[in-house]
């Protein structure tokens, strides 16, 4: 069996924490993992790493790469989607990848951001399943409910299979209930939450996408004709941005008539949005989830989330408030479903509140920008111990760096140098340049740009420690 993990979405109903660069799924939310090293970790437990492969967009990809691999030394695979796609494109896409190696591998498919608290339960649930499997049934895995819940999609399990315990032919697939109904459903134990976890055969999945889904198939055979070919990335860049943009539940599952669920007892939920906190989190004696440098006086049934400035918090009741360095979160927690909308008045808006944080994590350190403007832009760039940047190139920028902190070794055109505290340098437009910290000490500097254009695009790489040699993407 083969792992395949979803991480490409962009969580924006956990906005302002999460963005479309830096997603939930590469959240600290619970515990000291973020949750796609949890999820790498759990499914590591049934099938080894190289076996395991990760599916993500470029903007998010070198983030993860730098994430998983300090949770394993082993060989991860990852497949980098031009764009999003939906989830039976990048379903489909990964089931092509695993044909070409194995036709006869099956595949267990997972996101990245959910959180199971029965970690053996769950391993259990999907042996199970890969037996299903192979007998050509699609095979989800349902949740049996402990609320009423309107944030998920849920299952009617219909008649037992007798290929294994605990599973059924699905006779429903059921939509976002009203409350109603989801009190209806927790008191039937035939219905079941979706957990959108899956286990298939790789061909199973791809003849029913081609009975289904015939444009989405055509699309993938086109590729799959140069997987593995020089001719792969160039198809791909012209034929992916072409596929339908369908979720695999309604393109596929909905339609199939070789569905299986089994019931599980696992802990799963969905970190969808803000509310999930109540149930992955333990609250306080006043029903409050506070992180941070919160300070709080007579609130109940509320979810604070602080960084490092103080926030103050008085009489509230039933509310998310996330403070981040750049924007602020303020709904009630009736409404956190509706905080994805919000994200859609953002990026109507000039600006990037909705795509990147202030500061940005990258895997030689970070950079935070302080302030910008016509022709500038200023950062603080913080470089790890025995870390660097890439060697590269700006079109339409020169750029300062003062040193604050630590030694910069520097790398200008043709010259190489050092630069102590309180000391700087430039670096004029088309000229290669690199900054290195070469030292066991955090290397802090100030970096001013000038020019007529300042996107994180314009970049060109010639050397990389990170695997993005000649590629155009943020720094």
């Amino acid at each position: 069996m083969y792992g395949v993990i979803l991480a490409g979405g962009s969580g924006t109903r956990f906005w302002p924490l999460s963005r479309e660069e830096y997603p939930k799924q590469l959240l600290k939310i619970f515990g000291n993992r973020t949750l796609i090293q949890a999820t790498l970790s759990r499914i590591s437990e049934l099938i080894p790493t190289e076996k395991i492969y990760v599916v993500t967009t470029p903007p998010q990809l070198e983030q993860i790469r730098f994430q998983l691999s300090l949770e394993t030394h082993s060989k991860l695979n990852y497949i980098s989607e031009p764009e999003r796609r939906d989830t039976a494109a990048a379903i489909g896409f990964a089931a092509m990848k695993l044909q070409k190696q194995d036709p006869e591998a099956s595949m267990v498919v997972l996101s990245s951001d959910h959180f199971i608290k029965d970690e053996p339960e769950f391993l259990k649930s999907l042996c199970i399943a890969e037996k299903i499997a192979q007998e050509g049934y699609l095979v989800t895995l349902g949740a049996k409910p402990i609320r009423p819940e309107t944030a998920y999609g849920y299952i009617k399990a219909g008649p037992s299979l007798p290929l294994a315990h605990g599973a059924s032919k699905v006779e429903q697939f059921i939509e976002k209930p009203d409350r109603a109904k989801a009190v209806r459903y927790l008191e039937d134990e035939n219905t079941l939450w979706n957990t959108g976890i899956f286990v298939w055969k790789v061909r199973t999945i791809l003849d029913e996408i081609d009975r289904f889904l015939p444009e989405l198939s055509e699309g993938l055979k086109e590729i799959g004709k140069t997987i593995g070919t020089e001719k792969e990335e160039k198809i791909l860049q012209t034929t992916y941005a072409q596929l339908p943009s369908i979720s695999i539940d309604y393109g596929v599952l909905e339609k199939s008539e070789h569905l299986a669920v089994i019931s599980t007892d696992m802990g799963w939920e969905d970190v969808g949005s803000w509310n999930a906190l109540d149930e992955v989190i333990p609250r306080d004696n006043s029903g409050n989830i506070m992180t941070g440098n919160v300070v709080n006086v007579g609130s109940t049934d509320s979810i604070i989330y602080a960084g490092k400035r103080v926030v103050g918090v008085v009489g509230l009741e039933n509310i998310v408030v996330a403070d981040t360095d750049d924007a602020t979160l303020v709904c009630n927690k009736e409404s956190a479903q509706d905080v994805k909308k919000l994200v859609e008045v953002l990026k109507k808006h000039n600006g990037d509140a909705h795509r990147i944080h202030r500061t940005v994590i990258r895997a030689w350190g970070s950079y935070t920008i302080l302030e910008e403007g016509t022709g500038y832009k200023v950062k603080k760039l913080v470089v790890n111990p025995k870390s660097k940047l890439s060697l590269q190139m700006h079109e339409n920028r020169s750029e300062h760096w003062v040193v604050v902190e630590g030694i910069a070794t520097v790398t200008c055109g043709t010259s190489v140098y050092t630069i102590p505290a309180n000391q700087s340098t430039f670096v004029p437009m088309g000229v290669k340049h690199r900054i290195e910290n070469a030292t066991n000490d955090f290397l802090r500097l100030i970096e001013v740009q000038s020019g007529s254009y300042l996107g994180e695009d314009d970049i060109t790489r010639f050397e990389d420690d990170y695997g993005r040699v000649l590629s155009k993407k943020t720094e």
